[in-house]
């Protein structure tokens, strides 16, 4: 028998993050071994597609489902990621509200409104997303070290060319 949600010490209105390899997908525990979570048409097909999907879809579905079918093979724990920051609201209301929106579809974009924002709007009252903040961290990054690399071969070139200048000057 799968263990269950309970035997981890999750309690309704819990954040579960789901690791998926390339992203974290995220659930709120609603009781029961079941969760609700928010994804995309066609993210119960293979990973690539589903990566796709996340980038390219711009509406999702809530759903309710045994946790076992929502991790599947994946790694998954309880993270009320931010509990530090925010009051989490009242239990009964996460569980209430996540329950309410079943089955509807809903506007999904993996940077602003993603399965992260749901759950932590529906647990916080506030739409928040550490994924996207973190890739945003090292695209930024990213874009500055590219941006340095660039600067410093400018600089380089520039270098060899008044080294080429002086070369031209003195062979005069």
């Amino acid at each position: 028998m799968a263990p269950t949600l309970f035997d981890h010490g999750a309690k309704p209105g819990d954040l579960i993050e789901i690791f998926r390899g390339t992203y974290e997908h995220w659930a709120v525990y609603i009781g029961g071994n079941e969760v609700v979570h928010l994804i995309p048409p066609s993210e119960d097909s293979g990973p690539f597609d589903s990566l796709l999907m996340l980038l390219d879809s711009s509406r999702a579905q809530v759903r309710r489902q045994k946790i076992w079918e929502v991790v599947g093979p994946h790694r998954f724990e309880i993270n009320n990621l931010l509990d530090h920051k925010y009051e989490p609201r009242q239990r009964c209301d996460i569980v209430r509200d996540a329950c309410t929106l079943v089955s509807q579809e809903l506007p999904y974009n993996a940077a602003t409104n993603n399965c992260e924002h749901f759950v932590t709007k529906l647990r916080y009252g506030e739409s928040e997303s550490l994924q996207v903040n973190r890739a945003a961290v090292i695209g930024g990054a990213a874009v500055v070290g590219v941006g340095i690399v660039a600067l410093g071969a400018a600089l380089f070139a520039s270098l060899l060319k008044d080294d080429d200048d002086n070369k031209r000057r003195h062979h005069k």
